[in-house]
């Protein structure tokens, strides 16, 4: 057996941490097996679903790099299926149409509120022997409803709660159908994956309820019923639902907000699953590592500060190259010129294991490229008379010593002797005349990447 795994989101919204999980898990299974991984768009909300929806959430699987090997499909282009599987359910008998009103299906509920019963549907209209049905009511499109079960359970190993079983008694006959003719959400889905092959559904435990009237219409149409494995829920950092203030917002947002997607996806893989004690690893040990047996049946908690702690880990190890080209992106939308100053590379060298983002990367990297104006207070409290007349002294040296780190290193060396100082002094006043800050990394390997001519022009600015 190929396993074929799928991940199916609705595009009433953006893709958030919640679904990337799941698209992980189901891309990662695929993976480990040798499989095929689907994507399917299920777009039948037609209020709701919108083009734009869509497409944030193929950027987002893009971004993620969570490629598809099938799809994607749209469940409004297979309507014609959806409609003949229908039909031919109608004609077997394990559907029917239902006439009931509206008003009637609120005075069956009231009624049955009213005995302590649980509200559920009477087929009134199900088909049975011996039991006469009353004439169709003239005008009314009548809905299609399934016929479930009367007796005995529904029961399925799930991969990751384990055993889990429903007696059909619990199940009404549930509508396939609308009276427009439209299919519904949980009859599209059986249809698609039976039509697809789908060996396993990985998804979020808030379809549990779904998954026995699903095997339901999966066996009385004769198909093959998948493995099912129901991912827990994500809380917040404070223990509560996770929503946009914790960081249920889109995945595109993390790009916006300067993490790596590598680091994006090592956290997610550690929401609820784990290999030991790794916390570090990248997605071709994730993919040989994964199995269902280690997802966790209770609720994962979300942790900003270890997923900052990651993208900071992941941001040290990157290539130079690979970050100048995120911040000269991230500069241009500033309204900044990322070739106006020194080479972005050797800039983001000096930085990349000081930050936790690319955004701080880009702030970091931003007065290398125009002249950031000291604010008069620092300059009130660093540019002093005496580190003035310290700064043009170096200036004078840096005018003609080689430009070396060593060679930059010594002449400051040769200012604090003639002029008597420290080097925090020095130092200091020196980043802030540079950099309109007092803080940076190593003072001679900032010189040297700043290149002579853009040092000696600030220095002068203020001396």
């Amino acid at each position: 057996m190929t396993v074929r795994t799928r991940f199916a989101p609705s595009p009433t919204g953006y893709l958030h941490i919640g679904g990337a999980r799941t698209a992980l898990f189901a891309w990662a299974y695929a993976r480990r097996h040798g499989g095929r991984f689907i994507l399917r768009i299920e777009d039948t909300d037609v209020a709701r679903s919108t083009p734009a929806a869509v497409q944030a959430i193929l950027d987002g699987m893009q971004w993620l790099g969570l490629a598809h090997d099938e799809g994607p499909f749209y469940q409004m282009q297979r309507m014609d299926r959806y409609k003949q599987v229908i039909a031919q359910m109608l004609a077997a008998g394990t559907a029917y149409h239902c006439y009931t009103s509206s008003e009637e299906l609120d005075a069956m509920r009231q009624a049955q509120m009213a005995r302590h019963e649980k509200p559920r549907y009477d087929g009134r209209w199900r088909p049975e022997p011996g039991k006469v049905l009353p004439a169709p009511p003239a005008g009314v499109a009548p809905v299609v409803r399934f016929c479930n079960p009367i007796e005995g359970s529904v029961a399925w190993d799930d991969g990751v709660k384990g055993r889990i079983e429903i007696g059909n008694a619990e199940l009404d006959d549930f509508i396939i159908a609308r009276a427009d003719g439209t299919p519904t959400y949980n009859f599209c889905v059986v249809v698609d994956d039976w039509d697809m092959g789908i060996t396993h559904v990985i998804r979020g435990d808030d379809h549990v309820n779904n998954t026995p009237r699903q095997i339901n219409v999966l066996k009385a149409l004769g198909a093959q019923v998948p493995q099912y494995a129901h991912l827990s829920m994500i809380l917040g950092d404070d223990g509560t639902k996770l929503s946009k203030r914790h960081g249920a917002v889109s995945v595109m947002q993390y790009d916006e907000d300067g993490y790596l997607p590598e680091a994006v996806l090592n956290y997610l893989a550690r929401l609820g699953w784990s290999h030991g004690d790794d916390e570090v690893f990248s997605m071709a040990q994730f993919v040989q590592w994964f199995d269902l047996d280690h997802v966790t049946s209770s609720a994962a908690q979300f942790n900003t500060e270890k997923l900052n702690w990651l993208n900071a880990h992941y941001l040290k190890s990157a290539a130079a190259t690979r970050l100048a080209g995120e911040v000269a992106g991230r500069l241009a939308k500033r309204g900044i010129d990322p070739e106006a100053g020194a080479p972005l590379e050797k800039v983001v060298a000096l930085y990349q294991d000081r930050v936790a983002s690319l955004n701080e990367l880009a702030d970091a990297v931003e007065p290398f490229c125009l002249f950031v104006h000291p604010s008069a207070e620092m300059i009130a409290t660093h540019l002093t008379d005496a580190a003035r007349m310290a700064l043009k002294d170096l200036r004078n040296r840096l005018a003609s010593c080689p430009w070396e780190k060593a060679a930059i290193g010594a002449a400051m060396k040769e200012t604090l002797n003639a002029c008597g100082m420290k080097m925090p002094q020095v130092a200091i006043p020196l980043r802030v005349a540079l950099l309109g800050q007092p803080q940076s990394p190593a003072i001679d390997a900032v010189l040297k990447v700043l290149g002579r001519n853009e040092v000696l022009a600030r220095i002068d600015r203020y001396c």
